[in-house]
């Protein structure tokens, strides 16, 4: 059963895109509009991912920042993400206005991250490709990979636990230290087909557990 309904989903990613176009033009963050649906206002984790349009899913990325935690109301997270995600990705410049008319918003609203207890060599058979995000954290760092990217990569668990390792800075088999925590989260994940074009749920396809 899902949280979000299509439409909510479909506000969003309409939120996210007139948040990230406002702010390139004024430098302004915009309010939550006057007809937000009440449930939106609570508070959940949500990323807003841009990718280019019309590249390969490993090439296609923009930009994406968002929230783990539910420390906003998804409204408000949702317009900080999207501006974030445009102008304060640190592996790319800000984006252009006149990028977005080439660049497709996806939003993923996130269920609260859950510790993986037991033993570290058990982690993989205890997430799911195409279900499950990662997070990874050591220390001081820190790593996030949303559901969605295992599947366009490809990955198995083990290679989506490495990868996630990797993102937070750490050594690929840093899942398999005790003192290494790792957490799993799903996401509802919904895209424009195509710059500013109908907004479609996000299916992730499963991998097959041989």
């Amino acid at each position: 059963m899902y949280r979000i309904k299509d439409e909510w989903g479909e506000f969003l990613v309409r939120l996210a895109r007139k948040a990230i176009e406002e702010y390139l033009r004024t430098g302004k963050e915009i309010e939550p509009p006057k007809d937000t649906p009440p449930e939106l206002w609570e508070k959940m984790g949500v990323f807003v991912t841009l990718n280019r349009h019309n590249v390969p899913p490993q090439a296609a990325l923009r930009g994406c920042i968002g929230f783990p935690l539910p420390i906003y109301p998804l409204v408000r997270a949702t317009i900080k993400a999207a501006i974030y995600a445009a102008v304060d990705d640190p592996r790319f410049p800000p984006v252009k206005l006149e990028e977005m008319d080439n660049i497709v918003v996806e939003v993923s609203v996130l269920t609260p991250p859950e510790l993986i207890e037991g033993s570290p060599d058990e982690r993989p058979k205890k997430i799911k490709v195409g279900r499950d995000g990662l997070i990874v954290e050591k220390g001081i760092y820190t790593g996030l990979l949303l559901p969605q990217v295992a599947v366009e990569w490809g990955w198995d668990e083990e290679e989506f636990l490495a990868e996630t390792c990797w993102k937070a800075g750490l050594p690929p088999d840093c899942w398999l230290d005790e003192d290494t925590k790792v957490y799993k989260f799903t996401a509802e994940i919904f895209e424009e087909e195509y710059p500013r074009g109908p907004v479609k749920r996000k299916p992730l396809i499963p991998q097959s557990q041989d």
